[in-house]
């Protein structure tokens, strides 16, 4: 199923490092992107300030939207719930709601390597789609419902649903020198670059309805820890990049988007 260029895309959490990367990307490809964050979203005048708390306000903003790439979350382990339920679990449900009232048939869900923590830590790699949950957190267990979310709203509305589990994404250039010091950062990292072009790739892709996981990071530098050959069957995407490359583009995060719309940047 191919999308319509003249609608555009919805991406949350969109004024965020990784919703810049996501933005930045799509506008490169070609399509028009409507941003939706607590911030104005740079890059594009088309955006809603909001919050995913406010279903009414997300409803508006996906109106007449081709795809819906939610990429906005409390994006650490926090409090559940004051912090984790409101935004990961109840943002998310607000979300799919939104899709499935406006029409919206495809759907990206950001997930997290930390869904299978203990196997990215211990092996054996590479770690396919269908291995089975091992979460490190209680934001790791958000992700495992998002996941399971999408695949409900898949199979029960004939949606297009990926879940994304997305590599290290280095808030700053502060946050990424702490992913060269560790043994796997470097094996999964995700640049700026290669999360732009996966997510125009994404939309340019002819995909069925159903559910599928997918991981997405760059080039690993001396081990594959994630299964990338599923995402470039069904996507048809490759990474380009290799820790540091992309490191030179990020930004400074706001202060302030450890938030409802806060972006989706963990430690995969």
């Amino acid at each position: 199923m191919q999308l319509n260029r003249a609608d555009p895309i919805l991406v949350t959490g969109s004024a965020g490092s990784i919703g810049r990367a996501a933005v930045s990307g799509l506008l490169a490809a070609g399509w028009r992107v409507r941003g939706f964050d607590r911030f104005p979203t740079p890059g594009t005048d088309d955006f809603v300030v909001g919050d995913l708390g406010n279903a009414s306000v997300l409803r508006k903003a996906a109106d007449g939207a081709a795809a819906i790439i939610h990429l906005a979350a409390v994006p650490d382990d926090d409090d559940f719930l004051s912090r984790l339920l409101p935004n990961n679990v109840v943002g998310l449900h607000n979300v799919l709601e939104a899709a499935r009232l406006g029409g919206v048939n495809r759907v990206l869900l950001a997930s997290t390597g930390q869904v299978v923590w203990w196997q990215l830590l211990e092996g054996p790699w590479p770690i396919g789609p269908d291995s089975p949950y091992t979460p490190r957190d209680w934001y790791a267990v958000t992700k495992i419902a998002a996941e399971n979310a999408g695949r409900v709203y898949a199979r029960n509305y004939t949606l297009t649903v990926l879940a994304l589990r997305l590599g290290w994404f280095p808030r700053d250039r502060k946050h990424a020198a702490e992913v060269g010091r560790t043994v796997r950062g470097p094996n999964i990292y995700l640049s700026p670059g290669d999360a732009g072009r996966f997510f125009a790739r994404a939309m340019e892709a002819p995909l069925e309805p159903g559910f599928s996981i997918v991981y997405v990071a760059s080039r690993p530098t001396n081990r594959i820890i994630f299964d990338l050959e599923p995402t470039k069957r069904l996507v048809g995407w490759e990474p380009q990049d290799q820790w540091p490359s992309g490191v030179e583009h990020l930004l400074p995060a706001p202060a302030a988007h450890h938030s409802s719309s806060g972006v989706e940047e963990r430690k995969a």
